[in-house]
């Protein structure tokens, strides 16, 4: 049973709510394309499948990850970066659907980010217990592009914070469809995610698949 924390929440809002200058979440916003992203989704899995990263502390991820793409996010051993190959295959990540491509591109210009043109995309599962830290996205080559992230499945609580570490974070309860945007002044916020609460979700089960977007590579593209 979906946590009652959203149980006020309708599922089809499509409201803009803006969390700080530079972030805001577009509510509801990828809710029409389920089946046509999730359908994407396994494509890319079946090429390259889930995996629990290592931390370069040697510490084992609980979100499970995958990438499509030109560029993924990789952290192990040697550290966090952006590689055009999967370490599990040595083969090129899948291309990024043409669907992930064009949902990211609309939302970033919805948020006021026109000309956003992704070219890495990190697909996160979360599964019961599994959370993300406070974190900041800094792997990557310029910081000029914004971050899109498309949440899918169960409920999350997402946890927005400030320019440091040590600031206060705000909690705000994603769900199904949900995509938050950030980039300008808020795109070195630190996030993370609680850990995912007991439940189940008609097209995802017992999980919550998140789809990251983001611009890795220089901007020119080279």
């Amino acid at each position: 049973m979906i946590d009652d924390l959203f149980c006020d929440l309708d599922s089809k809002d499509q409201r803009r709510e803006v969390l700080t200058d530079g972030a805001l979440i577009l509510h509801g916003f990828a809710r029409g394309e389920t089946a046509g992203l999730l359908a994407a989704i396994g494509e890319v899995i079946a090429a390259a499948p889930f995996r629990r990263m290592l931390t370069p502390g040697r510490l084992r991820m609980s979100v499970a990850m995958s990438n499509c793409g030109p560029l993924g996010w990789l952290s192990d051993r040697q550290g966090y970066r952006y590689a055009p190959l999967d370490p599990d295959s040595g083969q090129p990540w899948p291309m990024m659907p043409e669907l992930f491509a064009q949902l990211a591109e609309r939302a970033a210009a919805a948020a006021g980010f026109p000309g956003f043109a992704p070219d890495a995309c990190l697909i996160n599962r979360y599964e019961v217990g599994s959370k993300l830290s406070l974190h900041q996205d800094k792997d990557e080559t310029d910081f000029g592009a914004p971050i899109v992230s498309v949440s899918l499945g169960l409920p999350a609580v997402f946890l927005f914070g400030g320019l440091k570490r040590n600031e206060p974070t705000t909690r705000v309860p994603l769900v199904h469809g949900d995509v938050v945007v950030w980039g300008g002044p808020a795109r070195l916020r630190y996030h993370g995610v609680q850990a995912l609460k007991d439940g189940r979700w008609p097209e995802t089960g017992n999980c919550r698949i998140n789809l990251t977007f983001r611009k890795a590579g220089p901007p020119d593209g080279r």
